[in-house]
Formats: structure tokens, C-alpha cells, sequence
């Protein structure tokens, strides 16, 4: 999907939530912990994150996994930094994460061993996501609830655009 398609993507949804009585709050809400969920350390649990976060919680599924698939890029770039952020917090030796040869070989040398070690990998990473967390949920709801009232007033205003994106 391209930049300008998935801006007018993104755009088209949040105007359908608005049209349909969703507070902006919520709204903001919902893009603000899609994007936290979207970006959680472990590779191939996003989808069922967002998924159950907007289940338990009644957001809206579709913008969650739509937030979920644009931001795949980030998530597979904060990868590594939330590994050794967690290795560091924890006062673990570094572990190789892209060396692919040494990965194989740890593993044919000693499948547990590899998931107890790459186990904690993940677990120092969690950890330092949900630490993370808690300073990134305000400041990005903070920061898209603005955003989204402005479109919530553009919607109410009958004119049903968000930077020249309809509504329907």
C-alpha cells in the first residue's frame, strides 16, 4: 500500500467512525493504543494484540488492524532496539539477533538452550515496551485528540472531508 493510499485509507476510517457517533475521544483512543499495540517486541503477536485489545475493549477491529499493518515497518525496526534495551535492563550479555549462521548454529547445538535464551531476549524487550508504555499512550493520545476533534468538527460541519478525504 502507498503512503498517499494508506493516509487516505486511515483518513476514510476515522471520518466513518466520526459520521457513526464515535466520540473523537474515542477515536483518538483507539489510534493511540492501535499504534502502542502495533509495535509490541514480538514478531507475528500484533495482529492478535490489536485484535484482542479492540475485542475486549469494543474499539473499532478494522482501524486497529489497519494501524496494525502500516506501522509493520516500525515494529520490525524497533525490534532490535527493545531486545537490547531489555538485555541492558536486565544486565544480560548481548545476544546475536542477525547474525543468521550463529542463530542456526546456537540452535542445532541446543534447541532449549536457544528458547530459554532468546525466551528472555523477548521477555527484556516486553518489559521495556510496557515500560515504555506508560509515557507513550498519553503523549500520543495527547497528540491525536486535537488532531481528531478538528476532523470530528469538519465532519459535523456537514462538510464530511479530512484533508480532502470524503467520508464515503
Amino acid at each position: 500500500m502507498s503512503e498517499e493510499g494508506w493516509r487516505a485509507r486511515l483518513k476514510r476510517v476515522v471520518v466513518a467512525q466520526l459520521t457513526q457517533g464515535v466520540t473523537p475521544k474515542r477515536v483518538a483512543f483507539t489510534l493511540a493504543l492501535g499504534a502502542l499495540l502495533s509495535v509490541f517486541p514480538v514478531f507475528g503477536a500484533t495482529t492478535a494484540l490489536c485484535a484482542l485489545a479492540a475485542w475486549l475493549l469494543r474499539l473499532n477491529q478494522p482501524l486497529m488492524q489497519l494501524l496494525n499493518a502500516v506501522l509493520a515497518p516500525v515494529h520490525l525496526l524497533l525490534l532490535y532496539p527493545y531486545y537490547r534495551a531489555g538485555e541492558h535492563l536486565f544486565g544480560r550479555e548481548p545476544a546475536p539477533l542477525l547474525a543468521v549462521t550463529e542463530l542456526a548454529e546456537r540452535f542445532a547445538a541446543s534447541p532449549k538452550q536457544f528458547v530459554l535464551d532468546y525466551g528472555m531476549v523477548a521477555v527484556g524487550g516486553m518489559v521495556v515496551w510496557l515500560i515504555s508504555a506508560l509515557v507513550v499512550i498519553p503523549l500520543l493520545y495527547a497528540a491525536l485528540r486535537p488532531v481528531v476533534e478538528a476532523a470530528a468538527r469538519g465532519v459535523k460541519a456537514g462538510r464530511g472531508k479530512v484533508r480532502g478525504t470524503t467520508a464515503g
